[in-house]
């Protein structure tokens, strides 16, 4: 979940100088945790393993398997990361009201996803489409476009990896493991280093199943130390009275741009379309991003796609609480060393015993691991199906798709690791930022294609380049008071005068370029190429007849065409 777009201060680089030395038992702590989910994480090669377990279905969506509660806990443990711990409260600490866009946009997103995810679960589970280029490729019958949104999804997907371990990176720091500035950068980055490299030892042996067990320990060390945070920290800092009246002064003090005040405690009228369109936008997003497809596939019916839509808000109040936090970083005047995104890390330490500032840690930090492992196999899945064995090598055997989605899911991972240990930490957010804009450009061909077969391919393809480019300028020239560009997600929308999303501009853009085209393209009787499915597949259960059902793996075939 993109949650770093409001915070002005995110250029700030995100690992700081840890001064304070080491906490020796918040860190004993913090490696008992990681000790137990790494050993989940190989144990999970063999929770409901198949006979036959080398294939895509097995490795890259845990066997179609999954029931509500696995997928309810995977669904919030591949959308709710250790960035957005880390994120909402600093984007609050920040500038206040503005960050709380975070919230109405997960209470948007699951009436969205109702419309939608069932049908494609329906379809994907019907043919066994593993991605949702799979799905596009077999709608719209194009490679062309199926391609440019598997690299959109890998595109848009890569930093936010690298956002994760970013997220680990911080919570090492403020334990005092992270390194000075001029610690030799090999000792510097040790502790991250083992940290990827157990992270991708249990991704390439377990698959999507190892994340899957970690996340009912994640989830609930989360909601645990969200429990005790929002009880104990405002007994600390003299109840919700003190905290709202310091950070409304300090937020009214001058801020970063000249003449302006720091932030806001409520949301002003010019703040408004900006606000909207942001929260409307991102809920529009969040399931286009591949692991929340790959979550969503791993479930073994529709029913359970319908039952998570309606469960998954629960996460939505934990992170109205969770963003309350930012509030009482302020309250608690929390050295963030100059860095936003430390406030919750640090404010745990100062107010916590050092036992519970390890669980609290742990929290973080297994929530890094989730969902990187998540995207990481999203990343997999897409470039072997749609790379991979549509362009490279057609005849492509389930053995051989498994060995390159597992190799690859390495590659991604040291791609990511390369943004961390190499590039100043503003370059991957500044591309999620892109992310979270680019991935919303798949929208149309992706549900657009669910409920209707009249957008011609071309069109589609042509307002996704129309989207991605517009987009990608209009972000290029944000500045900020801290960066020439990428300084943020907002600009004035075209012919309106507003401040207002960009990711939802271009959006805007795209549609109307793709009904445009297909208009066009219709009226001179352009080739359309050919759909493989049927209206019914779109309403298809797993019991259905016709549908692939979870044979055992000796007798299981491809469904019969239509």
């Amino acid at each position: 979940m993109s949650l770093t777009t409001t915070a002005p201060e995110t250029s700030a680089v995100l690992a700081a100088s840890a001064t304070k030395g080491v906490n020796g038992v918040a860190l004993a702590v913090f490696i008992f945790f990681f000790l137990a989910v790494t050993v989940m994480g190989f144990l999970a090669a063999r929770w409901r393993k198949a006979e036959e377990s080398a294939n895509l279905d097995e490795w890259g969506l845990g066997g179609r398997s999954f029931g509500t509660w696995v997928t309810w806990f995977l669904l919030g443990g591949d959308l709710y990361t250790a960035y957005t711990f880390v994120a909402v409260p600093a984007a609050i600490y920040a500038a206040g009201a503005a960050g709380f866009f975070a919230v109405p946009y997960t209470i948007l997103v699951y009436p969205l996803i109702f419309t939608f995810l069932p049908r494609l679960w329906s379809v994907s589970h019907k043919h066994g489409y593993v991605t949702t280029s799979d799905f596009v490729r077999g709608r719209f019958g194009s490679k062309g476009l199926s391609l440019a949104v598997a690299l959109t999804g890998i595109l848009a997907t890569m930093p936010y990896i690298a956002l994760q371990l970013v997220g680990i990176q911080a919570v090492l720091d403020v334990l005092g493991i992270g390194g000075g500035e001029h610690t030799n950068w090999f000792v510097k980055d040790l502790p991250l280093l083992i940290a990827f490299a157990v992270l991708a030892a249990y991704t390439y042996s377990s698959g999507l199943r190892a994340p899957a067990l970690i996340a009912f320990v994640k989830d609930g060390l989360i909601y645990l130390v969200i429990a005790v945070a929002i009880i104990y920290i405002p007994i600390k800092l003299g109840g919700f009275d003190a905290i709202f009246h310091s950070a409304g002064k300090a937020l009214s003090q001058p801020g970063p741009v000249p003449g302006k005040p720091r932030g806001e405690l409520t949301s002003g009228p010019n703040a408004q379309w900006a606000y909207a369109t942001l929260a409307l936008g991102s809920a529009l997003a969040l399931f286009m991003y591949p692991h929340s497809i790959t979550a969503t596939l791993s479930s073994r019916s529709r029913n359970v796609i319908r039952r998570n839509t309606t469960i998954l808000p629960l996460y939505s109040l934990m992170l109205g609480l969770l963003a309350l936090l930012g509030f009482m970083a302020i309250k608690a005047g929390t050295d963030i060393q100059g860095n936003p995104q430390l406030a919750i890390p640090q404010l745990f330490e100062d107010m916590f015993p050092s036992w519970f500032t390890g669980v609290a840690f742990a929290a973080i930090g297994i929530g890094a691991l989730v969902p990187a492992a998540i995207m990481s196999i999203a990343a997999a899945n897409l470039f072997t199906r749609n790379v991979y064995k549509d362009f490279l090598k057609p005849d492509a055997t389930p053995a051989q798709e498994h060995k390159v989605a597992k190799l690859v899911s390495l590659l991604v991972k040291v791609g990511a690791l390369i943004f961390v240990l190499t590039m100043d930490k503003t370059v991957a957010i500044n591309f999620q930022l892109l992310g979270g804009i680019w991935i919303l450009q798949t929208m149309p061909s992706l549900v657009g294609g669910l409920f209707t077969r009249w957008f011609h391919r071309w069109a589609l393809l042509a307002g996704w380049a129309v989207g991605m480019l517009y987009g990608t300028l209009a972000a290029y020239g944000v500045a900020s008071p801290t960066q020439a560009h990428f300084g943020g997600s907002s600009k004035e929308i075209p012919g309106i005068g507003e401040i207002g999303y960009i990711g939802l501009t271009a959006f805007v853009l795209n549609v109307v370029v793709s009904v445009v085209l297909t208009v066009v393209l219709k009226a001179v009787n352009a080739p359309e190429g050919t759909d493989e499915t049927s209206p019914a597949d779109y309403t298809a259960d797993a019991g259905d007849a016709g549908v692939v059902v979870e044979l055992p793996p000796a007798t299981e075939k491809a469904p019969a065409g239509h």
